[in-house]
């Protein structure tokens, strides 16, 4: 197999589904709590180092073999005051919650998972430990992902239906799937909406996160001061989306969370500012993420299909070696193409096989030209065409014709074939009996050069009048 691109530019492309949330929601609201309080990097979990990331410590570093008794402090704040202030407001507010928990952090806050039970909330795995992965060797990481849905089974008594491993490495959403444990993943920041992603014989769902609309701006730089800076970002987001959602293109809305950050006096308060906000308006649905997944698996399940990047070399010719007419060979160069996802619609494999077609000689090109046949010719008559072009010569009524108007068709491509060496091409598909007759009237006197121009462009346009027929 060729080259093959994994990135996917295209997602829904640009009419993505309509979301259908219940009671006919402009929006959906998912606000995730992150619980790593007690899972992070320490030499008391067996580490190298201290932690350094997401703190109020500006320019945190590791401190190697030792214990950062200011960073422990900070991230104890978060389950002894941070978390049990969350807790209050939104179950006071009625607002679900799915918490990202690390397995080796809920097993040490025993208290705070009975209190998220009690409430509701949907308790999804963020890994085994809240450490980096990005250099973690893949039979490990593997191991890991094994061992935190063991534990989190153990600790809250059912296993994760979802799973964020947060500091991922290139190879975590692969082998999380791969588990087939999962309702929905979150790795992933590349969508407003759910989405379904192919991995072996099982389809994915990812439902997209946020690092934007996260309370670990208040850690990093650029990053918010206070509340009110995070309010007046969640309620832009929110006033956008509402109005997509008002306008028939609703989409959901991910809040990230930490009880060590957002938990703070100062900082929560434009967070309960925001969710009264949001509660005024109707058509609001908040729910967890499971909630989301399981409407999104019966509104929109997964919808496998041949999908061209992932074709062998003889599949892909056998399927799309009739779109340039009898001329596989330009299907054939294409697959040797760097070929990805985004060439997997109609207009993506369009654009790859017209590189192919471009970038061909002179006498390549003029031998796709000659490929196609006479329209309403003796092919047609002796039904010899392609099936792709009986299909479109019927679409235009061309293979009704009445005696006088079969003899003008045959004047008109004998004198055209002579003038310019190749037969007349035009999208039937775009044309009726009558516009057809006029173009080819008209373009009989255009010069050769122009005329050659045209017949490629035509050629290109019937290509992608084909592939639409074949693929999203």
């Amino acid at each position: 197999m060729p080259p093959r691109y994994p990135r996917d530019f295209r997602g829904h492309g640009p009419t993505p589904p309509d979301a259908q949330w219940p009671g006919g929601a402009k929006i959906a609201i998912s606000v995730v709590l992150n619980y790593e309080e007690g899972g992070e990097n320490s030499i008391l979990h067996g580490d190298a180092a201290s932690e350094a990331f997401l703190s109020d410590i500006a320019g945190a570093a590791p401190w190697p073999g030792q214990r950062h008794w200011n960073m422990e402090s900070l991230y104890d704040y978060g389950a002894r005051a941070g978390f049990w202030r969350l807790h209050r407001m939104f179950t006071a507010m009625a607002v679900p919650v799915t918490v990202y928990g690390v397995a080796t952090a809920l097993a040490r806050n025993p208290e705070q998972v009975a209190a998220m039970q009690e409430a509701g909330w949907e308790i999804a795995s963020h890994g085994l430990k809240w450490v980096d992965h990005r250099d973690m060797p893949e039979e490990v990481e593997r191991a890991q992902i094994a061992e935190a849905i063991r534990l989190h089974t153990e600790v809250v008594g059912t296993p994760p239906q979802g799973w964020y491993t947060g500091r991922c490495s290139v190879n975590t959403v692969r082998l999380t799937a791969e588990t087939g444990a999962f309702d929905w993943i979150s790795d992933a920041y590349d969508d407003d909406l759910p989405y379904w992603l192919p991995v072996r014989d099982r389809d994915q769902l990812v439902i997209p996160y946020t690092l934007e609309a996260n309370d670990m701006r208040f850690a990093t730089a650029p990053g918010y001061v206070d509340g009110e800076q995070f309010l007046r970002y969640l309620k832009d987001s929110f006033d956008t989306l509402y109005a997509e959602g008002e306008e028939g293109a609703a989409k959901m809305f991910s809040i990230g969370l930490h009880c060590r950050l957002i938990g703070r006096p100062g900082k929560i308060a434009g967070l309960r500012r925001f969710l009264d906000y949001a509660k005024s308006h109707d058509g609001v649905w908040f729910a967890r993420r499971i909630d989301i997944a399981r409407h999104w698996a019966k509104i929109h399940p997964p919808h496998r299909f041949a999908r061209p990047s992932r074709m062998e070399h003889e599949e892909f010719v056998a399927r799309y070696g009739g779109i340039f007419e009898h001329s596989p060979w330009i299907a054939s160069r294409v697959h040797a193409l760097e070929l990805g996802p985004a060439h997997d619609s109609a207009k993506g494999l369009h654009s790859a096989l017209c590189r192919v077609f471009r970038s061909a000689g002179t006498a390549e090109r003029l031998g796709v030209l000659r490929a196609h046949p006479d329209l309403a010719g003796k092919l047609a008559a002796a039904r010899r065409l392609t099936p792709e072009s009986t299909a479109e010569q019927s679409s235009a009524a061309l293979d009704a014709l009445t005696d006088g108007e079969r003899a003008a068709f045959e004047a008109l491509n004998t004198d055209y074939t002579a003038k310019h060496g190749f037969p007349f091409i035009i999208a039937v598909r775009d044309n009726t009996k009558d516009t057809i007759l006029h173009a080819f009237q008209t373009r009989l006197a255009n010069d050769t050069g122009t005329e050659l121009q045209t017949a490629c462009a035509q050629v290109e346009r019937i290509a992608a009048l084909r592939l639409k027929d074949l693929l999203p």
